[in-house]
């Protein structure tokens, strides 16, 4: 499933072509790039979701976070986010690419990938797409493109 996020995310972010609204014709392009059709469906509905996260109102976890809370993670999310991915999102914070509001996202859609093993440059591409999906985050999302293709570039280094 984060095979098929990335494949959109990279064809669709930096072009000028507009994603598809139509699932059926997404999902066909999808089948010719060569992605299993569950697999298509999973994604596609996780990405629904993630569109869903922007109105916070309906959400109750989402709103009510302030700047002082302390975010404990439950027995299952850190099954699933292992102390580095915490520590990144902890880090994020603390430069103000994330809000409390944004690191819920995150780690909601974190939560929903159906990935057998999490590594932090899933998190950090999952962190870009919520948001690029966020609107008024441009310049987190900017500083999150930098962060990524530097640590990216570093880590190829050596």
């Amino acid at each position: 499933m984060m095979e098929i996020l990335m494949y959109l995310f990279e064809t669709y972010i930096h072009s000028d072509v507009e994603l598809m609204v139509d699932q059926d014709e997404l999902a066909d392009e999808l089948l010719r790039a060569g992605f299993h059709q569950e697999d298509i469906y999973k994604a596609l509905s996780w990405l629904e979701k993630l569109a869903l996260l922007q109105d916070a109102d309906k959400i109750p976890y989402l709103s009510g976070s302030s700047l002082t809370s302390v975010r404990i993670f439950t027995a299952k999310e850190m099954g699933r986010l292992d102390t580095e991915s915490r520590g990144f999102l902890m880090f994020l914070e603390q430069i103000s690419v994330l809000n409390p509001e944004t690191r819920e996202m995150a780690i909601d859609r974190v939560m929903e990938l159906e990935t057998q093993e999490l590594v932090l440059e899933d998190l950090k591409w999952v962190i870009l797409m919520v948001l690029f999906n966020v609107p008024g985050n441009e310049r987190a999302y900017d500083q999150m493109e930098e962060l990524l293709y530097c640590m990216t570039e570093d880590e190829n280094l050596h």
